[in-house]
């Protein structure tokens, strides 16, 4: 990956002085980054399909992972503006298409948290009071959803921090969990068959677990929802992205074989796998149980700084796109002190402890209810992303001119074919999130598409609003 040296215009302002104290560095937007996308909570999940998940990691690093990243490295430097995805949407298609995509971008984050935090909840319980019940785990995801609000609302340049520790013990575990695999399969012997057979993609039912790792490699825009906070985005987007795009792409890779080499894929839970394998790597003598309460408490903390990872972006973007009319304009209400987007942060904390409340309700026990809050918020996650690599072909055919620090090699046919290949991954994950093959039933892709048409609507009615109001406010 190249970066030119050329001079960058300022991004898109009618500020004569920057709006933002510029507070991120090259390492701390790498961290971010590697915070956002490294993910533990769906470690399990992606294992859980067995041997053949190596094939699918290296599949969709290659075909999806390595162009999404050459993507958003161009857009991140060319258009380092506040908001990220919704600016360069906004720059491409109008505010329409750009409020639209802040209100999905926004409202993904706030279903998602109670999926985290349930988990969060269940791996507590794991450790501490096996028995405990669903409500019990509700209380504690319920106060987890407003800490996240809570760090949302301080200064970015102490929240950075959440993120930046949360990096650290998720290579740190990471690196435990591939190194320990080695190590108990050198002793005991593989728990998997590693056979050219079973490295072999299936088309079955393994199939609904695509999504999942789709969704691990989602990420490298979210920093660029800060973009006005950074000191130097047009060399440091490209860099970080290389260096932590790497990094991700090594540690998933390593601690899934880990995890596989450990454990069966059929004693592998999607909230139970990450502790499973702690226990089964490091024993329960003395020792090996105090190496599981750490690693376990790091797993804890990087769920609570993924929240806030995401949570960060999400809401600058719905706060930048409320500000210039897009979005209602409850969303762009700035803390006085500290400019940080406080009611967007305080709208998505009801709107996840409303999400918690109802599918509490209706699931059967915790991983019910982190299975459908997760396949529900993604879909709703993933429909931005047409709009983003959308954006990049309209911003190249429109702007030839407009100074790029980097920019994706091979000319404007190859822009399209690594766009069409995105969006067909794009499209993918959204179809098995909502047709589980092998495992369809009808009601749960109903209540899934129901609660995503229901999302859009909503988010229409507020975006058409709003534009409707801004432009009787210039008549």
């Amino acid at each position: 990956m190249t970066v030119a040296t050329s001079a960058v215009p300022l991004p898109v302002t009618t500020d004569k002085k920057p709006r933002f104290v510029k507070v991120l560095r090259g390492l701390d937007m790498t961290l971010f980054t590697v915070c956002a996308i490294l993910v533990i909570d769906q470690l399990a999940a992606s294992a859980s399909i067995g041997v053949q998940s190596i094939f699918w990691w290296v599949f969709t690093l290659v075909l999806f992972f390595i162009p999404y990243g050459l993507i958003t490295s161009e857009l991140g430097s060319s258009l380092p503006q506040e908001g990220g995805i919704y600016a360069w949407v906004r720059r491409a298609f109008g505010p329409l298409w750009a409020g639209r995509t802040a209100w999905l971008w926004w409202v993904n984050v706030a279903f998602w948290m109670p999926s985290v935090y349930i988990l969060f909840a269940g791996i507590l319980a794991q450790l501490t009071f096996p028995e405990m019940s669903l409500p019990s785990k509700m209380v504690i995801a319920f106060g987890l959803i407003w800490l996240t609000v809570g760090v949302n609302v301080i200064t970015l340049e102490v929240s950075k921090w959440v993120p930046n520790i949360g990096a650290i013990f998720k290579v740190i575990i990471m690196l435990a969990i591939g190194i320990g695999g080695i190590a108990y399969a050198m002793q005991y012997g593989v728990a998997n068959p590693f056979t050219l057979k079973a490295m072999a993609p299936s088309w079955g039912v393994s199939l609904a677990f695509l999504p999942v790792v789709l969704y691990n490699f989602l990420g490298f825009e979210l920093m660029s929802g800060a973009g006005e906070e950074m000191k130097n985005p047009a060399r440091d987007v490209p860099r970080s992205i290389l260096i932590s795009g790497l990094l991700i792409s090594f540690f998933y890779i390593f601690a899934t074989l880990g995890m596989l080499l450990a454990l069966p894929t059929a004693d592998i839970g999607l909230i139970d796998g990450l502790i499973d394998t702690f226990r089964r790597l490091f024993g329960s003598s003395q020792a090996g149980a105090a190496i599981v309460t750490v690693l376990a408490s790091m797993a804890l903390y990087t769920l609570i700084a993924n929240m806030v990872t995401w949570t960060i972006g999400a809401n600058r973007s719905a706060a930048e796109a409320a500000q210039k009319g897009d979005l209602p304009a409850i969303f762009a209400k700035m803390h006085p002190k500290f400019k940080t987007p406080t009611s967007s942060a305080v709208l998505g904390g009801l709107i996840g402890t409303v999400v918690l409340i109802i599918y509490g309700l209706l699931a059967k026990s915790a991983e019910d209810l982190f299975w459908s809050t997760f396949a529900f918020s993604s879909v709703v996650f993933l429909l931005p992303y047409f709009l983003l690599f959308a954006s990049f072909l309209k911003l190249r055919r429109t702007e030839p001119d407009l100074v790029r620090p980097y920019k994706v090699p091979g000319g404007y046919p190859v822009a399209v074919v690594l766009s069409l290949i995105c969006m067909a991954f794009i499209a993918q994950g959204i179809i098995f999130l909502i047709y589980k093959p092998g495992d369809f039933t009808p009601a749960y892709a109903f209540s899934i598409l129901g609660g995503v048409l229901v999302t859009i609507v909503i988010g229409e009615i507020l975006v058409r609003a709003s534009i409707r109001r801004a432009q009787l406010k210039k008549v």
